[in-house]
């Protein structure tokens, strides 16, 4: 298979004559199954052998690598070419593009060195109460992920202090909390948050007999005032100028255009459209399913034309025929599902360009302006909470009746004339 990107008869016998020619090969076979591009698999064919002479991984058969000689390889590999004739301009890209080569190409033919999990402390209270968590109180992913994380940050923190869980004082925990204000610089809105989420978790811990009784009331937090941690949006005209931005025959622009359509328009979180399925659009009907919010309850939106003529673009125009069925996929082989970190990363990405002055620039920001753009229309709050798909204040996690008929005038109402 070399001699499809190889035409030079020294190149090709050094590639057919050189170290693993035959594991080179299959993982070459390997990825140009998986789609990739011509350019991405010539890469491939040089990376691979080089990496192989490299980490001498002849003279080693079966033996596991480790992630730190790689990167040490790849940083050796750097220091001479920038010495050759050729200089390579970036340091460390050179070193990420040599890395992330090898340990692909390692990972597959399953020779890398995984790092000995480290053991948190106190990990099996903390996988009850994540069981407890989605089973009893029906938390969405994202929530549980959170709070867990801030779980396990909290009681690395403690054992890092030398501080037992089932001695803790809530005087010891309220000056953890102030240290974390003072070493990480937290709002009274972050740290009111992140007290939040470990307060359910010393309830818990207290029934269980983890810690002492009145620990989860001790914790105390700063007053955070009416409206303190309302994020600015964009302004609506700005949310026009990110859509024109994205309208070109790019493929990631009529990718992107669809993305910021679908959480401008509906206000959808990050996540709700990165797990969008295929089957959540239903074409006949003209209508769009979200199927996992935070209250784990799915909900149903008149599909507005703007937005289904960008998702028919994409889906004509730049999704690859692939057997998964997520919506929104990465643009280069291997195809992967985008995740929310991806679809943030993309809206942040494009309002700095745009040179607005905000206090954040996630996807956030475009379900704060839908907000915004429906309030100063005049709807009602209960008309923009079932748009958002907000929570009712009287039964959490629940989410409001929708009332499809009036989504489609609110639908209506919000394009007409703006896109």
């Amino acid at each position: 298979m070399f001699d499809q990107f190889l035409k030079q008869p020294r190149a090709l016998a050094a590639h057919h004559n050189g170290p693993l020619a035959e594991e080179r090969r299959r993982y070459l076979v390997h990825c140009a199954e998986q789609q990739m591009s011509r350019h991405t698999l010539r890469a491939i064919v040089s990376y691979t052998l080089l990496i192989a002479k490299a980490l001498r991984l002849a003279n080693r058969p079966g033996e596991l690598i480790t992630r730190v000689e790689i990167e040490a390889a790849a940083n050796r590999w750097v220091s001479r070419r920038s010495k050759g004739s050729r200089v390579w301009k970036n340091r460390r890209l050179g070193v990420r593009v040599f890395t992330g080569h090898a340990v692909r190409w390692l990972s597959f033919l399953g020779r890398m060195q995984v790092p000995a999990a480290v053991q948190q402390p106190y990990a099996d209270q903390v996988s009850e109460f994540t069981d407890y968590m989605v089973r009893e109180r029906g938390l969405s992913p994202s929530t549980v992920k959170y709070s867990r994380g801030a779980i396990l940050e909290f009681l690395a923190q403690i054992s890092k202090a030398d501080l037992p869980l089932k001695t803790l004082t809530g005087a010891e925990v309220n000056e953890l909390l102030a240290q974390k204000v003072r070493n990480n610089q937290y709002s009274r809105v972050g740290i009111r948050r992140w007290a939040a989420a470990i307060r359910p978790f010393f309830r818990f811990a207290e029934g269980r007999g983890w810690c002492c009784r009145g620990l989860a009331d001790a914790v105390k937090t700063p007053p955070v005032y009416q409206h303190e941690g309302l994020p600015l949006g964009p302004s609506w005209g700005d949310v026009n100028r990110l859509l024109a931005a994205a309208q070109s025959d790019r493929a990631v622009d009529i990718r992107d255009r669809a993305l910021l359509l679908l959480l401008a328009v509906y206000g959808l979180r990050a996540g709700e459209v990165a797990v969008l399925r295929l089957d959540d659009f239903d074409w006949e009907r003209e209508l769009l399913t979200i199927p996992h919010g935070k209250g784990q309850r799915p909900r149903s939106y008149p599909l507005c034309r703007p937005v289904g003529d960008a998702v028919l673009r994409y889906l004509q125009t730049v999704r690859p025929r692939l057997d998964q069925r997520e919506m929104f996929v990465t643009l280069l082989a291997p195809f992967r599902p985008l995740c929310s970190k991806s679809v943030g990363g993309m809206v942040d990405r494009r309002l700095h360009l745009l040179g607005l002055s905000l206090p954040h620039y996630g996807a956030h920001m475009l379900r704060h302006a839908c907000a915004t753009h429906l309030l100063a229309q005049g709807l009602s709050l209960k008309e923009i909470g079932d748009h958002l798909g907000h929570q009712s204040l009287e039964a959490t996690r629940v989410y409001a009746k929708v009332d499809l008929a009036a989504l489609r005038i609110v639908s209506d109402f919000t394009l007409e004339g703006l896109l």
